[in-house]
C-alpha cells in the first residue's frame, strides 16, 4: 500500500493542507500573541519573563542565546526562508515578471514604506524624543500571513487578482525590510565570516540545483550559512531570504514543478504552525502591568508613532502613491481592479506584526521604549485589520463597471476569492 493512502499518510496530508491555508496561520499567530499577552499580564508574569530569558545553546560557538532570541534569530530564518522562495518565484514566474504588471505594486510597497517612517519620525520629534528615531522603520513593514488570512476571509467575492496585488506589495515590502535590517540594524560585520555565509549560499544554490533534492545535504548547508550569518553581525534571517532565493523557479531535470514550490509546500506548514506562532509568543508577551503600568506605556512618543504609522501612513503611503500613479502615469492596475478596493488593502497593509516585532526587538536598548513600541505593534495592527475587515465586505458587494481599471480596455473574466 502506497504511504500516502494509508490512514497515517491520509491525515497528514489533510493537516499539511490545512497548515498551508491563510487563515490558519493567520489564527494560529493571533492565539501565540493572546497567550503570551495573557501569561505576560497574569500573577506568573515574572516565570514569562524569566522563560524568554532562559539561555540555551552551544557557548563555544557563541549561539548560548535566549529562548526570546532563538525565536527571533532561528526560527523566524524558517519563515524568511519561506519568503525567500515565493520572492524568487513571483520575480521569475509570477507576478513580478510582467515589470509593466508589478510597478504599481512595487511602487505603492515604496510608499508604503516611506510614509510610516514619516509619520513616525514626525511624531517623535515633535515628542522631543530624538534618542526614540533608532525605531523609524517598525511602522515600514507588512505581515504577509496576517494581511492574506483577512482579505481570505472578509475579502470572498473580490477578485483573485487584488490577491496577488496585496501579496506582491507584502513581499516587496518585507524584502525591503529585510534590507533596512541588513544596513540600518547592522552594528558591525565580521568580513570573513560574511563571505563564509555567502559561500555556504553558493553551495547551498549548487546542490538544490542537483538532479536529485538531497535534504541530508541541503539542511547542514543551510545551518552552516545561517550560523556564519550570524557571526558576521548581520541578522541571521537575511541568510534564509538568500537560500530561499537561489531555490530553482523553473523546472529543472524534467520535474513536475518548480523546485519553489516543493520547497515551500514542504516548508511552509513548519512556518506557519511552528516559527511563526513561537515568535509571536516570544515577541507579544508586553507586561502593561509591571512598572509604571498603562501610564508609563502611554508616556513613550513610540507608541502613538508606531500606531499613527501602521494605520495612517500605510493608508497614505499606498492609496496615495497608487492613486498619483495610476492617474499621472501610463501605469495601471491589474484588470478587474480599482483604485476603490485599494482602501481596505492600504489597510490590510497596515498589519505590521511579525516583522514590526522583529524590528522592535532590534531598535531600543531600553524595556519601556521596546515595550511601548510593541503594544503599538499589537494596537496598530488589530485596528488596521478591524478596519479593513468592514470595507472589504463593502466592497465585494458593491457593483463593479466593465473597466474598473480604467485602461479603457473592458476588463477580463475575474476569478474571485473564495471560489
Amino acid at each position: 500500500m502506497d504511504a500516502a493512502t494509508t490512514p497515517i499518510g491520509v491525515h497528514r496530508a489533510r493537516l499539511g493542507r490545512i497548515l498551508r491555508l491563510e487563515t490558519t496561520s493567520g489564527l494560529l499567530l493571533l492565539v501565540a500573541a493572546a497567550l503570551a499577552l495573557c501569561w505576560a499580564n497574569s500573577p506568573w508574569h515574572e516565570a514569562y519573563a524569566a522563560l524568554m530569558q532562559t539561555r540555551i545553546g552551544p557557548a563555544a560557538l557563541h549561539l548560548d542565546l535566549s529562548i526570546a532570541s532563538w525565536a527571533a534569530d532561528g526560527l523566524l530564518a524558517v519563515f524568511f526562508f519561506v519568503v525567500g522562495v515565493e520572492l524568487k518565484h513571483e520575480i521569475v514566474a509570477g507576478s513580478l515578471r510582467d515589470k509593466r504588471r508589478a510597478a504599481v505594486p512595487v511602487l505603492a510597497a515604496l510608499g508604503g514604506m516611506a510614509l510610516p517612517a514619516l509619520v513616525y519620525v514626525g511624531i517623535v520629534l515633535i515628542a522631543g524624543d530624538a534618542g526614540a528615531l533608532t525605531g523609524w522603520a517598525i511602522p515600514a513593514a507588512t505581515d504577509i500571513a496576517f494581511a492574506l488570512a483577512v482579505l481570505a476571509i472578509f475579502g470572498r467575492g473580490l477578485p483573485a487578482g487584488l490577491r496577488t496585488f496585496l501579496l506582491t506589495l507584502a513581499v516587496v515590502d518585507d524584502l525591503l525590510a529585510i534590507v533596512v535590517i541588513a544596513v540600518f540594524y547592522t552594528a558591525g560585520v565580521q568580513l570573513l565570516a560574511l563571505i563564509g555565509s555567502l559561500a555556504a549560499v553558493a553551495a547551498f544554490a549548487i546542490v538544490v540545483r542537483s538532479r536529485r533534492l538531497r535534504w541530508w545535504l541541503l539542511i547542514p548547508i543551510a545551518l552552516v550559512a545561517w550560523w556564519l550569518m550570524h557571526e558576521a553581525g548581520v541578522h541571521a534571517t537575511v541568510a534564509g531570504v538568500l537560500l530561499g532565493a537561489v531555490v530553482p523557479a523553473t523546472r529543472v531535470h524534467g520535474e513536475r514543478e518548480p523546485r519553489t514550490h516543493r520547497l515551500e509546500s514542504a516548508l511552509r506548514p513548519w512556518s506557519t504552525a511552528i516559527a511563526l506562532p513561537i515568535f509571536a509568543f516570544c515577541s507579544a508577551g508586553v507586561s502593561v502591568a509591571a512598572g509604571g503600568g498603562v501610564a508609563e506605556l502611554a508616556a513613550q512618543p513610540v507608541l502613538l508613532a508606531v500606531a499613527a504609522g501602521l494605520v495612517l501612513g500605510k493608508l497614505l503611503g499606498v492609496l496615495g502613491v497608487t492613486a498619483i500613479v495610476t492617474r499621472w502615469t501610463p501605469l495601471r492596475l491589474p484588470d478587474g481592479i480599482g483604485v476603490r478596493d485599494l482602501l481596505p488593502v492600504a489597510l490590510l497593509t497596515g498589519i505590521g506584526f511579525t516583522v514590526s516585532l522583529l524590528i522592535t526587538e532590534l531598535s531600543f536598548d531600553d524595556a519601556a521604549r521596546t515595550d511601548a513600541a510593541k503594544l503599538a505593534v499589537l494596537v496598530g495592527s488589530g485596528v488596521a485589520a478591524l478596519l479593513a475587515a468592514p470595507l472589504l465586505r463593502w466592497d465585494a458587494r458593491r457593483a463593479r463597471s466593465i473597466d474598473e481599471n480604467r485602461d479603457g480596455v473592458a476588463d477580463a473574466p475575474q476569478a474571485r476569492i473564495g471560489e
